[in-house]
């Protein structure tokens, strides 16, 4: 088969990739599933599809469709070759304003779709929580619908038409048909003919109508995706004369990929809703309570109407990202519903809820009822559309799994179905999660399992079953939103009875006489507890590293926190920091999923001595740039700076490091040793013929201008001007940490926190200590990490308290003592206690501030238009809005952040020739572009000092310290 794939690479306009790493990447997604395709494609235009459904056909293997990966059910995995169409089918074809309608292809984003739509007042209705990273090609897969559902339905609701290439290659648009048409159709001489008079047969039999009609969910219950979409092909007007026009749209909605390839999207588009919105988040101490308040609350025009439970709730507290969106909870309740109206007039929005608020407290169900509005809406519904990552992020091997999470049944039997619900988990010994769409009558909901254990694995397919009996006992649908995939698919037989299931088997080889599009995804479905991520009962691998990793039970578990949400796909456009080489390649190699993946896989089933010891992760960790992003954005925190700072160690068990390595990791050395000479190294840095001879030794990209040595280290500054910063009576006595780039390379900005700090009274204290160790993690140098961790903790635990706090200007560096030292220091207590003392200057400032001790008044009044870029570690670990606040301070100071991302520098990262090309497309994304916008006049703030090499290197702007700006500011006086 190898040869037979080099040969269809060699055809293909795109890219076929079949190695190791590509596939253990591609054979997961979001489900609990696992299994290894037999090759990767990125096709780049329609031929390359045909090309590959006939290679299929011809050499018997199967083509899986997918676009994001973020399936639950397992609808992206199989055996066969894996279709990405997220690469190169990503444009928006045609927008038509007047009939409210887009063409798209399967890739396109869906909120980036929005963007492009809201200038014409437009949107695309249904909205998952995966909406900045879930394409349009698979929401119309799943039919999607999400958390607007009640009031705009799902996707199969919006189809217009569709393209697609059928089984044998040929092109077919799928629309709304007329009776004559439709019976033009029926008389086609090719693959789409047999199917029009396949699925006309089937449906033209009043029994097998009959069938339909009695076992499909009804049709007032809009999340309905088990199986094929029958029961709406009969209700059109071939089969019903009352009914509208006839449109195969219809079942390839929620047909998962297996009936034929979407090539293009006709949908119908809303006009953006109304302007002015509310909402209420109605608290209750009990989930029974919730649920019966459900249906009075839809009595209401809601347009959003959710629901979290408490381990939801519970999981948030501990998210960097998400626990400052737990503003509006109070006390400890066991369930919120989240209700939102919407009107084109304030008064009249406050009417409507009003009335909610007073039927809401009537019911007597719930205990608060607070009111959120505008921006505090969006930051809720963050928290809500954050569930399915926090419920990966729970420790250990237990995890709230994937299985039953997508019933659906009508409004009036939602309370009674989820009391029967509870009951059967009870009965499992199992607390449930119950979240998301209350108000379409579709609870996600999980059990606890751990899947690694074959007793568990029983009760995965024990509970499954029971639910789908109860499910099909309230007459609902086993799968409202997400799909039947792997885990369902077994159960369709249950729910619909066998000769609803032949019918649905007769529509599948009527489609796809071969089998090759997606197999085993709806009907003819292996059992849904095989190819699970984990083998059962393994003995699980241990590893002894120099981080700690017990705060997620191990390294592999770390990385195994992954669920596969795909998070770190989301676009540019959509914000944030995660993840830069992604957005820069948009390879799915190059996210943290990836990298999760290809730990998880090469962790546990290599048969090396050294586990760590494989090209493919060092492959797939060479773009990671530890920017940290993923430590706070990804829902499930998985920390991939701290798994590639460990894997870099681990794998130099068995390679040695390169020499350039050593000389980045060892800067500090070199840095102190040139700043006892700092006129002849200056002059070796500066001239183009040294400088260009030590770029080409060390593998920098010769673009780049090396950083030099100042002529005065701060550290001599200080002690020759120290009483400068000893005020009599100062307001508070400071420890500013003297990192190595602010003490040989940045000293102005050194200087400048020192007289900041003066003129505001603050007394500076600067005594000896070693360097942070940043160099050391970044480039997996552990074990001298580890000793200047322990060296650092040693020195300020008895010097640093509330009243002594430690401030860095390096925002890398000072950042350390609150992630890095945390996992490398031996003595935890004491690295605890003092992370809690250290803070970025920004972050001290702020603090300063809001307690009085800093004010407008010592500063100029002169207008000036500042626009901020702050460090990916601030971002990660601290929050760019405090330098926002402090560069504030000047009253006539007009301050942005620039919405960035990362620059691309990631200390040595942008510097080496092999990465400078990737470094400078992070920085176009969106970085570089703001600041050439900008008037020459906008001065530009940066704090880390990568960043600050980064804009000049890249626009030839020169940024400034937030603290330098502010020295500046000072009044004269």
């Amino acid at each position: 088969m190898t040869q037979a794939l080099k040969k269809l690479s060699g055809q293909l306009s795109g890219n076929l990739v079949f190695d190791d790493l590509w596939k253990s990447i591609y054979a997961t997604d979001a489900s609990v599933y696992r299994e290894m395709p037999l090759a990767v494609s990125f096709p780049k235009n329609t031929e390359d599809l045909r090309i590959l459904i006939d290679f299929a056909r011809q050499h018997k293997t199967s083509l899986i469709p997918r676009t994001a990966g973020t399936s639950l059910a397992g609808q992206c995995t199989g055996d066969g070759i894996v279709v990405d169409v997220s690469r190169y089918f990503t444009d928006i074809i045609k927008i038509h304003p007047h009939k409210k309608t887009v063409t798209v292809q399967p890739g396109v984003i869906r909120d980036d779709l929005n963007r492009k739509l809201e200038k014409h007042g437009l949107f695309f209705g249904p909205n998952t929580s995966t909406s900045n990273r879930c394409m349009i090609g698979g929401m119309v897969g799943n039919n999607s619908s999400g958390t607007t559902s009640i009031k705009y339905g799902t996707t199969r609701d919006k189809l217009i038409s569709l393209k697609v290439l059928l089984s044998d290659g040929s092109p077919a648009e799928f629309r709304e048909l007329s009776r004559e048409e439709y019976e033009q159709k029926l008389k086609l001489d090719n693959l789409e003919g047999q199917i029009y008079r396949e699925v006309n047969s089937i449906l033209s039999e009043e029994k097998n109508q009959a069938e339909i009609l009695k076992n499909y969910p009804p049709a007032e219950l809009h999340r309905r995706n088990t199986g094929y979409a029958l029961d709406e092909l009969l209700r059109s007007e071939i089969f019903d004369e009352d009914k509208g026009r006839f449109n195969l749209c219809k079942l390839i909605a929620g047909s998962e990929g297996t009936l034929a390839f979407i090539t293009e999207i006709t949908l119908q588009l809303d006009e953006l809703q109304p302007e002015f919105t509310a909402m209420v988040a109605a608290h209750y101490h009990s989930i029974d309570a919730c649920m019966q308040a459900v249906v009075p609350a839809m009595k209401h025009s809601l347009y959003t109407c959710e629901m979290m439970d408490k381990v939801i709730l519970d999981c948030t507290k501990e998210s960097l990202k998400y626990r400052d969106n737990r503003f509006f909870i109070e006390e400890d309740p066991e369930a919120i519903l989240m209700l939102e109206l919407r009107s084109d007039s304030e008064v009249e929005l406050q009417q409507q809820v009003d009335k909610l608020l007073k039927d809401l407290r009537a019911s007597n169900l719930g205990y608060a009822f607070p009111v959120l509005y505008d921006g505090q809406i969006d930051l809720a519904l963050e928290l809500r559309k954050a569930g399915l990552g926090l419920l990966g992020n729970m420790k250990g091997d237990r995890k709230a799994v994937a299985c039953i999470e997508d019933t659906a049944v009508a409004l009036p039997v939602l309370a009674d179905y989820i009391s029967e619900f509870s009951r059967i988990m009870k009965s499992y010994n199992q607390q449930a999660v119950y979240y998301a769409h209350a108000g379409a009558g579709e609870i996600h909901l999980r059990p606890i399992l751990n899947l690694k254990k074959s007793e568990d694995i029983k009760l995965f397919r024990s509970i499954t079953r029971d639910v789908a009996e109860l499910v099909k006992k309230y007459n609902g649908s086993l799968s409202g939103e997400h799909g039947d995939g792997r885990v369902r698919a077994e159960f369709i037989e249950l729910m619909y009875g066998k000769q609803v299931y032949e019918l649905l088997k007769k529509i599948k080889y009527s489609f796809d006489p071969q089998n090759i599009f997606n197999p085993g995804k709806i009907v003819d479905a292996p059992p849904m507890d095989t190819s699970l991520r984990y083998e059962p009962d393994r003995k699980e691998p241990e590893f002894d590293t120099i981080m700690d990793f017990s705060d997620a039970d191990g390294i592999l578990r770390l990385a195994e926190k992954c669920n596969g949400s795909g998070d770190c796909r989301k676009s540019v456009e959509a914000g944030g920091t995660m993840c830069p080489s992604y957005r820069a390649t948009k390879d799915e190699k190059d996210t943290t999923r990836a990298r999760a993946n290809a730990l998880r896989e090469f962790l546990t089933r290599s048969e090396k001595p050294n586990p760590f010891d494989h090209e493919e992760l060092k492959e797939v960790l060479d773009l990671c740039i530890s920017c940290k992003g993923c430590k706070s954005e990804c829902p499930s925190n998985v920390d991939m700076a701290a798994l590639k700072a460990e894997f870099q160690h681990q794998y130099r068990k068995t390679h040695k490091p390169s020499f350039r390595d050593k000389a980045f990791a060892n800067i500090t050395q070199q840095n102190e040793l040139a700043s006892k000479f700092p006129s002849i190294s200056r002059f070796m840095l500066s001239n183009s013929f040294t400088s260009g001879v030590a770029k080409k030794i060390l593998g920098v990209a010769k673009e780049r201008e090396l950083p030099v040595v100042a002529r005065q280290s701060l550290k001599k500054y200080y002690l020759n001007n120290r009483n400068k910063f000893d005020p009599k009576d100062p307001v508070k006595t400071v420890y500013l940490f003297n990192d190595e780039f602010t003490n040989y390379l940045d000293v102005q900005v050194g200087k400048d926190a020192l007289h900041l700090f003066a003129a505001l009274n603050y007394k500076v204290v600067i005594i000896e200590h070693p360097e942070s160790g940043r160099s050391q993690i970044s480039k997996g140098f552990l074990t001298r990490a580890k000793e200047l961790a322990n060296q650092n903790v040693s020195i300020f635990k008895d010097l640093i308290s509330k009243d002594t706090p430690l401030i860095g200007v390096e925002p890398s560096a000072i950042l350390s003592f609150r992630d890095e030292y945390l996992r490398l220091a031996d003595d935890k207590e004491a690295a605890k206690k003092l992370s809690e003392n250290c803070f970025i200057i920004e972050e001290f400032l702020k603090q300063e501030i809001s307690e009085g001790n800093i004010s407008s008044t010592q500063f100029t009044r002169k207008k000036a238009t500042v626009k901020v870029h702050a460090h990916c570690h601030q971002k990660a670990l601290s929050n760019s809005a405090r330098t926002f606040d402090i560069l504030n301070l000047p009253e006539n100071y007009k301050v942005t952040i620039i919405p960035s991302g990362c620059c691309g520098m990631a200390g040595s990262f942008g510097y080496e020739k092999e990465h400078y090309e990737i470094s400078m497309r992070i920085g176009e994304n969106s970085l570089f572009p703001a600041i050439r916008k900008s008037e020459k006049t906008t001065i530009i703030s940066a704090n880390g000092t990568s960043c600050r090499h980064q804009i000049k290197d890249g626009t030839g702007r020169v940024a400034q310290h937030p603290v330098t700006i502010l020295r500046k500011a000072l009044n004269k006086r």
